[in-house]
């Protein structure tokens, strides 16, 4: 998912977005622990999306903060 796409979630909907992709993530590496059926690459990719996720989560949270000053 690109970051515009991103940038259009509510706060909101990114917190529940982070929680949900932080579980796939625990399946994808016990999957990957108990059977290399899947690709491995695909833990790299929730990682880096949770990362982004995170990234956008945390401007907001300084932009509200240069806002309020």
């Amino acid at each position: 998912m690109k970051n515009s796409a991103i940038k259009d979630f509510s706060s909101t909907e990114l917190v529940e977005r982070v929680a949900e992709e932080r579980k796939n993530l625990t399946r994808l590496r016990f999957g990957n622990a108990l059977s290399a059926a899947e690709s491995t690459a695909k833990i790299g990719q929730t990682r880096r999306f949770i990362a982004r996720m995170l990234t956008e989560i945390r401007r907001r949270e300084l932009e509200n903060l240069t806002a309020q000053s």
